[in-house]
């Protein structure tokens, strides 16, 4: 359990890691470093569903269309989910 819990927290961060480094993906979506700096350490997830909105659900006016909007909740609610699920389980264990 321990070790899946690991590679569900650091795949996304290897994943930015590896766009960074390969491909001007990031770059496209965010017009800074400072963001997706900052989405890997607090919001891995939602940084990487941001990009892919924004490169693959834009507009030529570059606003985010509807199918982007859910692929963005979707990052959240994988990032929210991870943390409260770690919560959860702690709060069993001290029972």
């Amino acid at each position: 359990m321990c070790l899946f819990a690991a590679v569900g927290l650091l795949m996304p961060r290897f994943i930015i890691v590896l766009l960074w480094i390969f491909t001007d993906y990031l770059s496209r979506a965010y017009e800074s470093w400072i963001v997706p700096t900052i989405g890997f350490f607090l919001l891995p997830t939602t940084t990487i569903a941001y990009a892919i909105a924004k490169n693959s659900f834009s507009t030529a006016t570059g606003s985010i269309r509807a199918g982007g909007i859910v692929v963005i909740v979707l990052g959240v609610l994988i990032d929210v989910g991870l943390i409260g699920r770690g919560r959860g389980v702690m709060k069993q264990r001290d029972r």
